[in-house]
């Protein structure tokens, strides 16, 4: 265990040697994130996943720092199919620690195989595509796609709850519960997936039908034996048997006559006629499935022309998550500079709303600070006739927030623009400055520099 002050090794005494923190309480806190990553991994060699998750986010509630914890939660999230938040959680353990951090080796392995990326996109993409037909009521078609999904990511616990309960609303209890065990080989013990089985359950017993009662039987023992007749059986003598076979001979032939074979004609003629109406039936049959199979072709060329126009996408959604967690990194490192330059880079369209959270907060909270470290050395730079720096800090000011310091990072824009010699887009400073702040010694020396330019 190391000191969170100065980083030196920690032993058994409750102060650092190092620098002399107490640091009793951290040692506490330490322990306890640790003793929920055990809990952890004991439940994640049960496959109960969800419980695992939940003992590796409080883990890391403890310490954030625990980076064995978040590999973990990272390939457990890997696991359950959910690759998205996997990766996030592996770049942020990256960022804590970037030498000797498995966690870059799984990162790597996923961002060289661009077959793997591919398929990750295409998850994504026909999951919410699935999410959008429950929305409009077309369970036919959200089926259809997370069929698709599950074949491309057979792990998606998430992607088989969804099914099972569209099978659920559908009636076919016996399919949910086939794919309500698929994501219980998954994740053993997640509780929307037993929730939905209970429901499966009630409805499958719901739906059985009654057993038949069994036909009533006498049984009476002769010798080591045991004979079994039904109820009703009536034992004829030898001369009502003769005279019954008699006339059931004279019956037969009656019915032979007089019935069967008008009925066999009769048959013939049946069978003729629903041959060419099952002949008829085909044909209408195969142009349905002509025309749905034409239906699912156009679909996959929409598909794959998406996943083509969003391979670029994809990369760049990844390069932003990783600038976001670099900011945050950053930040939290008191690097106020670097934090606002990554914040510079992150593209918005590409976060979740989770993300956007994250964003936000961070950027309201850097912004503030990157400010007046901008200013800060824009004005030294110009007062060291280090001109060109000058103007790349104070423009960067500028273009977050005009007015700053009350017109002063405009001004000294201005003038550093004038002493490098660009006197255009110094004056176009200037004129700003004389309709901001008139009155002012500022806007004053402005018109001057603007009246000797003309």
């Amino acid at each position: 265990m190391k000191c969170y002050n100065c980083g030196a090794k920690l032993g058994r005494e409750n102060i650092c040697p190092e620098c002399g923190v107490n640091v009793k309480i951290y040692k506490k806190i330490v322990m306890a994130s640790n003793e929920y990553y055990n809990d952890a991994l004991a439940k994640a060699s049960v496959r109960d996943l969800s419980g695992a998750i939940e003992s590796l986010k409080t883990s890391l509630k403890f310490n954030k720092l625990n980076i064995d914890a978040r590999n973990l939660l990272g390939l457990i999230y890997f696991e359950i199919g959910e690759v998205v938040e996997a990766l996030t959680e592996w770049v942020i353990s990256k960022n804590y620690q970037p030498a000797e951090n498995a966690a870059s080796r799984y990162l790597d392995e996923i961002q060289n195989n661009r077959s793997r990326l591919e398929t990750i996109n295409q998850t994504i993409k026909k999951y919410n595509q699935a999410l959008l037909y429950c929305r409009q009521d077309s369970r036919d078609l959200a089926i259809i796609q997370l069929k698709k999904v599950l074949s491309l990511n057979p792990k998606l616990v998430s992607g088989h709850q969804l099914l099972a309960l569209l099978y659920i609303q559908e009636g076919k209890y016996d399919l949910a519960k086939k794919s309500l065990r698929n994501a219980g080989k998954i994740d053993a013990n997640n509780t929307i997936t037993l929730r939905y089985l209970k429901e499966v359950n009630a409805g499958l017993k719901e739906n059985t039908p009654g057993k038949k009662q069994k036909e009533e039987q006498i049984s009476y023992q002769s010798g080591n034996e045991t004979i079994i007749q039904p109820k009703y059986l009536k034992d004829n003598s030898a001369m009502s048997t003769i005279l019954n076979m008699v006339i059931g001979i004279a019956i037969g032939a009656a019915i032979t006559g007089f019935l069967v074979v008008p009925g066999v004609r009769r048959q013939v003629q049946n069978d003729a006629k629903a041959q060419v109406l099952d002949a008829n039936n085909t044909v209408s049959s195969k142009n349905q499935e002509i025309s749905t199979l034409q239906k699912q072709i156009d679909d996959l060329t929409s598909q794959i022309t998406e996943v083509k126009d969003s391979a670029e996408g994809s990369e760049n959604k990844i390069s932003t998550y990783d600038q976001l967690l670099s900011a945050y990194a950053s930040y939290s490192d008191g690097d106020i500079e670097a934090a606002g330059n990554a914040l510079g880079n992150v593209n918005e369209e590409y976060l979740s709303d989770s993300a956007k959270s994250v964003y936000e907060t961070i950027n309201a909270q850097v912004n503030a600070d990157y400010l007046e470290s901008l200013y800060n050395q824009g004005y030294s730079d110009y007062n060291s006739q280090k001109f060109e720096e000058s103007i790349t800090s104070l423009q960067k000011v500028v273009d977050m927030e005009e007015t700053y310091k009350d017109g002063y990072a405009l001004y000294y824009l201005a003038q550093a623009y004038r002493k490098n010699n660009d006197l255009e887009t110094a004056k176009t400073y200037y004129q700003k400055i004389v309709e901001l702040y008139p009155g002012t010694e500022r806007a004053a020396n402005a018109q001057n520099y603007i009246n000797i330019e003309e």
